[in-house]
């Protein structure tokens, strides 16, 4: 049985070993891409004691700054932060955002996300670097074989004798020992302690992989709304529309007053006569779980309650809460700034189990060739 899940192991593990090296080692890459983004003095203000101004004004600022594309949304991060307006299409493709002081709306930058390191760093732990159609199956696929190389690692890892497990759990190394051995307890010890970690970033990064995948796991989990977005409503009859000059406006107000200690509030403004504005209020910032989603009608802003999974925290049971947890699971930021720690130091740890297995392989190969 060991001999079939060495072959397992080694085959799977040499023709997968350079996509999961590339998406472990940008995944430790984008770890701290909050912290280290967050350092740029563009995106601090001097906090001030008058009110923001709303998101409307925001909007033709930001409009006029950045002509031709369609906002997707305004951002509110603080008291001591800009504003962002962020500009997404999709045919053609771009993704920027206007940075804005919330006081005077005086535009601090203009980005074009594009262009920006993690950006690129993403797109590659995403899709490779090729065009998605091609680059997410592949990864998907990656993942899914990642998994059962790591379970067929696991197999192989248990020893024969009692008296060769502490060989296996700890790196004995002293001034005679060779590389060989260090790359060979590099690749053995330093893979039994990133098992756990593997499984749980390659089954939460399954989510996005394959949507069977999604809908299997919601629904092991206890999950109960629908898992399909959408942000259109019914059009109301024109004499139940109050047509408010700023209806986004009013959002706006009504999501600041609800949530006075917000860590960010995004409102999303309609591009049709039917859709609703989308707006939502995250509880700490780097918690992304930990979000309200609102939904209003444009006409008379009665709030529309959506049967799916993005809805208020306190309605979501326990499994709609671990699903939207995903995220937070997969980058370490459940557990804040150290569970990013301890996900970079394990990704780079994933990163270099190929290396050090393909080294293996490499070597006994010569040696017989020898």
């Amino acid at each position: 049985m060991k001999k079939i899940f060495y072959q397992l192991h080694l085959w799977l593990g040499l023709v997968s070993g350079l996509l999961v090296f590339i998406i472990a080692l940008t995944g430790a890459l984008y770890a701290f891409q909050e912290e280290i983004g967050n350092i740029v003095s563009y995106k601090h203000v001097e906090e001030q004691n008058v009110r923001f101004l709303p998101p409307s004004k925001l909007e033709s600022i930001a409009e006029a700054a950045l002509p031709g594309k369609e906002l997707h949304a305004i951002k509110y991060n603080g008291r001591k932060k800009a504003a962002e307006a962020i500009f997404y299409g999709y045919e053609p493709s771009y993704y920027n955002i206007v940075y804005l002081n919330p006081y005077n709306g005086e535009v601090l930058k203009e980005k074009d996300m594009q262009k920006d390191f993690f950006r690129f760093i993403i797109t590659g732990h995403f899709y490779l670097w090729l065009p998605p159609k091609i680059g997410q199956p592949l990864v998907a696929w990656s993942t899914l074989v990642f998994v059962v190389i790591t379970i067929s690692g696991l197999i192989i890892w248990i020893p024969k004798k009692r008296k060769q497990l502490k060989n296996r759990v700890w790196f004995r190394w002293d001034k005679s020992t060779k590389w060989p051995r260090i790359n060979f307890d590099l690749h053995v010890v330093g893979g039994l302690y990133t098992t756990v970690f593997a499984l749980i970033f390659a089954l939460t990064g399954l989510v996005w992989g394959f949507q069977w995948f999604a809908n299997g796991y919601y629904k092991l989990v206890g999950g109960e709304k629908s898992l399909d977005y959408s942000d259109v409503s019914p059009i109301k009859s024109s004499e139940d529309r109050i047509a408010p000059i700023t209806p986004i406006d009013s959002v706006w107000h009504l999501m600041e007053k609800e949530y006075p200690d917000y860590g960010a509030i995004e409102v999303h403004p309609t591009h049709t006569d039917s859709s609703l504005i989308a707006a939502n209020a995250t509880e700490k910032v780097g918690k992304y779980w930990k979000t309200d989603y609102r939904y209003f009608d444009q006409h008379t802003l009665q709030e529309v309650k959506q049967e799916n999974i993005y809805g208020r925290l306190k309605d979501a049971n326990t499994g709609e809460k671990l699903f939207r947890m995903n995220y937070d699971i997969h980058t370490g930021a459940i557990l804040g700034l150290p569970g990013k720690i301890v996900a970079f130091i394990m990704s780079l740890l994933i990163a270099s189990l190929p290396v050090t297995g393909f080294i293996m392989w490499w070597r006994k190969k010569r040696k017989k060739k020898n």
